[in-house]
């Protein structure tokens, strides 16, 4: 193992994991999973605009949830820290970055899809809705890839929670949050969270995930890189859950 990966260690690594030219792809990382970088979030990054190209797109997830609650209801677009960790925040910085505009749940993208990735998320009404990015990555066929860390962290599985009608996926009372655009514009949002934290949950799909061909699994080092294929992992999860639920429940479901 050398002593820090370069750029092209790290695009050579996510190419036989299964990235491709062209791809649209949500990223979900631990750069301390990843160990030393040459030129750190930034190079990670780089590597992975390199491996998916010019017409490719890379999105990040740039979650506020735990800062901005009801007792401070106010996202700001440019200025509001994802609390999702390092490369989040380096990605959203970047003057290429689209960001969108939901209070909670907003993600940051960098491609020749950046802008329709985004577009209107400010307009969804629970985290992950059947018609904000999270589906549409699943409708254009798109992939998502964690990079040292398990399938806990994978928030697509929010949105298959809401797509497939779960009782708990949304609470019933809403909460009034606020967006703040880059210029200053304020948007209400009306959010409905969700009722129950499942994420501690996911790993146990990891084998049927696997079995059906939706998840492969590659290494940098001793760093794993988890692809999941959007489409065909949703498609079976959603499918799964309206036929049993308990799949990705506690143990104690609080009351």
């Amino acid at each position: 193992m050398p002593d820090s990966w370069t750029k092209a260690q790290l695009s050579r690594a996510f190419r036989e994991a299964g990235l491709s030219e062209n791809d649209v792809v949500l990223v979900h990382s631990s750069l301390r999973a990843l160990g030393p970088v040459s030129g750190g979030a930034d190079a990670v990054i780089d590597a992975l605009l390199e491996t998916v190209g010019t017409r490719g797109t890379v999105a990040v997830p740039t979650h506020t949830f735990a800062v901005v609650t009801p007792r401070q209801p106010v996202f700001h677009q440019r200025h509001t820290p994802a609390n999702v960790g390092t490369l989040p925040n380096v990605f959203r910085s970047r003057p290429e970055a689209e960001r969108s505009l939901h209070p909670t749940h907003s993600i940051a993208a960098i491609g020749a899809r950046a802008e329709d990735l985004v577009e209107g998320h400010e307009r969804d009404t629970t985290p992950c809705s059947a018609d904000g990015p999270y589906r549409r990555l699943v409708d254009w066929g798109g992939k998502v890839l964690i990079i040292g860390v398990g399938l806990e962290c994978c928030t697509l599985f929010h949105g298959c929670e809401e797509w497939s009608g779960m009782p708990w996926a949304v609470k019933r009372r809403p909460i009034r949050l606020y967006s703040i655009t880059a210029d200053g514009h304020e948007i209400p949002v009306t959010m409905h969270q969700h009722s129950i934290n499942t994420w501690d949950q996911y790993p146990r799909l990891e084998p049927d995930l696997k079995e059906i061909g939706a998840l492969r699994i590659g290494r940098i080092g001793e760093c794993p890189l988890r692809l999941l294929d959007a489409r065909r992992a949703a498609d079976w999860l959603v499918a799964r859950l309206q036929r049993d639920p308990s799949i990705i429940l506690p143990d104690r479901v609080p009351q």
